[in-house]
């Protein structure tokens, strides 16, 4: 039987019917990018607890009570009296001992043990569920394309930040030192915030998928998030300063408010020679500097909110709202941390909410350059 050719622009019959399938790129990623972003969420609320445990153990001046650097052996701590005796005797050897905690009890020292070792023990943990978490996923080849680099880069830092603490605790334990350095200490803490903001950019970006980031990025408000990129550094800055207070318990220098001693300046600022060690080690100065510095952030912080009032995303806008809220409640704490001579227990609340207001300008910086999809009544 003959077959008769078919036109050029004949429709072949089919029986199935082609439907698109959206999501293409993401196909086969999902599953990995909600198990690594619960994974990342993990690894935010240690640094958030090492952040607070390491705020203790400053507060309580325990972070020279273990002077050596065991990682491995370290993790056992002392389990009969003979080990604890060693470690006090060490510990009695440190000038943080001799010049102020001269007759301490052992009973008075495993207090301050224990934070130091819960910080040290913390960072162990937190870099065995990095290392697992990571060689699962590589091994499962469930990592996103272009997300190798990043997560390393978590494990990296967090690597490095473990030998910061020992350059700082070490630094503490040297001749005629009674704390650690507050230069050092300020590096410490300033990389930990650096962790924590990593963190918390890769999980908002993990939320949604890149096709989605895509198209929100061309909807995104690109001058409010370089304000907020504006604010986001000048609050990193005013972190470090406040670690520097810290470090020489500048917070207790002057309790009072607006002024410092009655005057707009603390009295004699720059008396230590050279010159630029008042900067560091004068409390008058340094307290005076993260004062000053916090009236900057809180000035920009509104600003910020000001050209985002009126951003089209609701998103957006509560965002901003709870970030002026959080940066108001901060400003307060460090008023009452001033006046009261930063008790410990106000102390650390204004450095948790340092953690807060850090995440929530981060919230809104992120919103402003991927805003989250809305009808459009809003």
């Amino acid at each position: 039987m003959a077959v008769k050719p078919r036109s050029i622009f004949e429709e072949v019959p089919t029986s199935e019917k082609i439907v698109a399938q959206p999501g293409g790129i993401d196909r086969g990623r999902r599953d990995g990018r909600r198990a690594i972003r619960i994974w990342l969420m993990v690894l935010f609320g240690m640094v958030m607890l090492m952040i607070a445990v390491g705020g203790m153990t400053r507060l309580t001046d325990s972070g020279l009570s273990i002077t050596e650097w065991a990682p491995v052996t370290g993790a056992v701590p002392p389990m009969n009296e003979e080990a604890w005796q060693q470690e006090f005797t060490a510990y009695q050897a440190t000038d943080q001992y001799k010049l102020t905690n001269a007759g301490m009890t052992l009973d008075e020292f495993k207090s301050i043990y224990w934070w130091e070792w819960g910080h040290r023990q913390l960072g162990r943990v937190m870099g065995l569920v990095w290392a697992v978490g990571f060689a699962w996923f590589l091994v499962r080849r469930q990592i996103p394309p272009g997300w190798t680099p990043r997560l390393l880069l978590v494990g990296g830092l967090g690597g490095l930040q473990g030998a910061i603490g020992w350059w700082m605790v070490h630094g503490g334990l040297q001749a005629g030192m009674i704390s650690v350095p507050s230069y050092r200490l300020a590096t410490h803490l300033g990389l930990a915030f650096l962790i924590l903001g990593l963190l918390a950019w890769y999980v908002f970006l993990l939320g949604r998928r890149e096709t989605d980031l895509l198209q929100a990025r061309r909807a995104g408000e690109i001058g409010l998030f370089r304000l907020s990129s504006v604010l986001m550094g000048l609050t990193y800055v005013q972190i470090i300063l406040g670690a520097l207070v810290a470090g020489i318990d500048a917070g207790r220098a002057f309790p009072t408010w607006p002024l410092m001693g009655g005057e707009f300046l603390p009295p004699e600022p720059f008396s230590i020679e050279p010159v630029w060690r008042n900067f560091f080690e004068d409390p008058g100065l340094v307290q005076f500097i993260h004062r000053t510095w916090g009236y900057l952030v809180f000035a920009v912080g509104i600003w910020v909110w000001f050209s985002g009032r009126n951003s089209p995303n609701i998103a957006t806008r509560f965002s901003l709202n709870a970030m002026l809220a959080m940066l108001f409640a901060q400003i307060l704490l460090g008023i009452i941390t001033v006046l009261y001579s930063a008790p410990v227990q106000v102390a650390i609340v204004h450095q948790i909410g340092a953690v807060v207001l850090w995440v929530l300008i981060l919230r809104s910086r992120y919103l402003a350059r991927y805003p989250l999809p809305q009808s459009v009544r809003g």
